[in-house]
């Protein structure tokens, strides 16, 4: 099964780039959302997370702040 896979990044998030990187290295597709030009998502994520730090990565509601590619992983089953 193919888990949705959503990540909120800035353009600036040097993070948010690897966490990128790695998801296509690793075949996974993603959602993307500028949280830098949608208000609507920023209040989303700050509403999920009760901060505003990126990359947040949603995978089937389980939420990921940062880049933590072995919690990610371990999500993906990779």
């Amino acid at each position: 099964m193919v888990k949705q896979v959503i990540i909120y990044s800035t353009p600036a998030c040097m993070y948010c780039k690897m966490a990128k990187e790695w998801f296509e290295k690793n075949k996974i597709q993603y959602l993307e959302y500028d949280l830098s030009s949608d208000s609507v998502k920023r209040e989303e994520v700050f509403k999920k997370t009760g901060q505003m730090a990126v990359p947040v990565i949603d995978i089937e509601d389980e939420i990921v702040i940062g880049f933590d590619k072995p919690k990610l992983s371990k999500l993906l089953d990779i």
